[in-house]
């Protein structure tokens, strides 16, 4: 609003800020018209504005009819308005969810956002889950192949049984999905998640089903694990095959277990060895210094009984660390037969 002569509550004269002139007009208004206002402003803003009126004190009559005279002028003279991203975004802050947000404005942005499929790895494993158990197994077998393998492992362990073996199954025998199919698949995602649509990658079916398996908590992946052997005990042998596990550390070389040390943390660490084989744990006090493997030993002690959760969520991030610091080479995660790099 453009600053224009007033009285003002300090003198007769002068021209109004525009923080003033809102200000004035908030207070001018009833409660509940306020409250829905200040609703709408962002944190800046609303200090802004309860600055400015704390410091008002008393405004003549005379002033509040000449703020309210001009903003209904200006407002009846509007002559268009200017779009754009920046604008939507304000607006939509004020009124969604961050994660509905940054959705939305995925969709507007186009495709140079994330893919359909990232974006679907950030959806609730709950949320995600209760809206494909109404799918075919098919369809949940093709997104579920295409998003976050650790995401997917959440999602899955939602499924009752039956389901989850009928998709583990279908995931398994996927042929490469015909284009019409797969966007018919990305146009219902996209009115349910509002998300655009985007390119995938196609994965062998058994690696990604090896994926999702490492990210299950231990007691869902035996279960269905032993369903599918039932089921198909090549598949299972092949998928076991394919799996990288808390006890596959000990195929790292020394300096390989050094690093993974260093980077995780003696928390973590400590955590994590509380469920391993006396193997692996001597693996790791072996490639620490006297001194440091006391350290840890008296840590993992002082802990007591843990939770089985805790520990496999800590076995579980030292090998996607382990997986992370190989894709960068500083580690060498070899094959124990064929002495061959699977990482």
């Amino acid at each position: 609003m453009p600053q224009v002569r007033l009285p003002t509550p300090d003198k007769s004269k002068g021209a109004l800020s525009g923080p003033e002139k809102a200000s004035i007009l908030m207070l001018a208004l009833d409660e509940e018209h306020a409250t829905k206002i200040v609703r709408m402003l962002d944190l800046s803003e609303v200090k802004e504005l309860s600055q400015t009126m704390a410091m008002l004190g008393r405004v003549p009559s005379e002033t509040v009819e000449a703020v309210i005279d001009e903003f209904v002028t200006e407002l009846g003279n509007t002559s268009g308005v200017l779009g754009g991203i920046e604008a939507t975004e304000k607006l939509l802050r004020k009124v969604l969810d961050p994660e509905t947000l940054e959705m939305v404005l995925a969709e507007i942005r186009g495709p140079k956002g994330r893919t359909i499929w990232e974006k679907l790895s950030t959806i609730n494993e709950s949320v995600l889950a209760s809206y494909l158990k109404n799918e075919y197994p098919q369809t949940v077998a093709a997104i579920l192949s295409r998003i976050d393998p650790a995401h997917a492992a959440r999602v899955l362990a939602q499924f009752n049984d039956d389901f989850a073996i009928e998709v583990i199954m279908r995931m398994i025998n996927m042929d490469v999905i015909q284009k019409d199919v797969l966007k018919e698949i990305e146009a219902t995602l996209r009115t349910e998640f509002v998300m655009n649509l985007s390119r995938t990658v196609q994965k062998d079916n058994y690696e990604v089903i090896a994926e999702i398996f490492n990210n299950l908590d231990s007691s869902t992946e035996a279960r269905f694990m032993a369903m599918l052997e039932e089921r198909n005990r090549e598949a299972a042998d092949r998928i076991k095959s394919l799996m990288f596990t808390f006890e596959d550390l000990s195929r790292l070389d020394p300096s390989g277990i050094q690093t993974l040390i260093r980077n995780a943390g003696n928390d973590r660490l400590a955590l994590a060895l509380k469920g391993a084989s006396e193997e692996l744990r001597e693996l790791f006090f072996r490639n620490m210094s006297e001194r440091a493997a006391k350290i840890l030993r008296e840590e993992m002690a002082a802990m007591g009984p843990v939770r089985l959760r805790d520990v496999e969520e800590a076995q579980q991030y030292l090998v996607n660390l382990a997986k992370e610091l190989a894709a960068k080479g500083e580690i060498v995660i070899l094959d124990g037969k064929e002495e061959e790099l699977i990482v």
